[in-house]
């Protein structure tokens, strides 16, 4: 578990990293272009970053547009209400916003719980995939599905097929087990974790592909 944190404050953020390292590694960033750079060489369960870097408002947006290319989930951290960084934000809407002054224990649980949706989706991973009479047909062709207590979803998708996730889990965990899998042109591979963030979605495969998935607020 791999947590990337962009603050410009280096105090702030030496802070922040220390208390975040109780839950997972913790990778700093302080300006846009090492937050870029941090994007390109890894994938993070969670991106923490402020809104305003450096000096200008627009460096969350910066980082967040990056996050999404590389499909990893995005919280921003603002004096700003929820409201006002969702509409400057937009259309990229972050997963999680923390507000500031915002108290330690808030920021903790915001973090664990995205820690804990890839440590649930990893646990499901290890596990049995279904029995073959729990599959059900999905609208697409080509794919079928198979959901499990608890907010899972197994997801077994044909040579070529197209799917268009339901609206509960726009804002999932997914883990692929077997074969690839392209949205919004990037592509993952077998045993790689990534996010889908809320927005409409189509994910398609060309050899076809086995994965299982959690919503965030399941």
């Amino acid at each position: 578990m791999k947590v990337l944190l962009v603050e410009d404050d280096p105090g702030l953020r030496e802070g922040m990293a220390e208390l975040i390292s109780e839950q997972a590694e913790v990778r700093e960033a302080g300006s846009i272009a090492q937050a870029q750079q941090a994007l390109r060489e890894e994938l993070f369960s969670l991106v923490m970053t402020d809104l305003r870097i450096g000096d200008t408002s627009g460096g969350g947006r910066i980082v967040l547009e990056a996050a999404r290319k590389r499909l990893q989930p995005v919280a921003i951290v603002s004096a700003s209400s929820t409201e006002e960084v969702v509409k400057l934000l937009n259309p990229h809407a972050p997963d999680a916003v923390l507000n500031k002054p915002f108290q330690l224990e808030e920021m903790m649980a915001l973090v664990e719980r995205f820690v804990r949706l890839r440590r649930e989706v990893e646990r499901r991973a290890a596990g049995r995939v279904p029995s073959e009479e729990v599959w059900t047909e999905a609208p697409s062709p080509g794919v079928r599905l198979a959901e499990e207590p608890g907010g899972g979803l197994w997801m077994r998708m044909a040579p070529g097929a197209t799917h268009s996730p339901c609206a509960r889990h726009l804002r999932a965990g997914m883990l692929l087990l077997e074969g690839s899998l392209e949205v919004d042109g990037e592509s993952r591979g077998r045993d790689q974790y990534f996010f889908l963030s809320a927005g409409p979605r189509e994910v398609r495969t060309h050899e076809g592909c086995l994965a299982v998935s959690l919503a965030l607020n399941a």
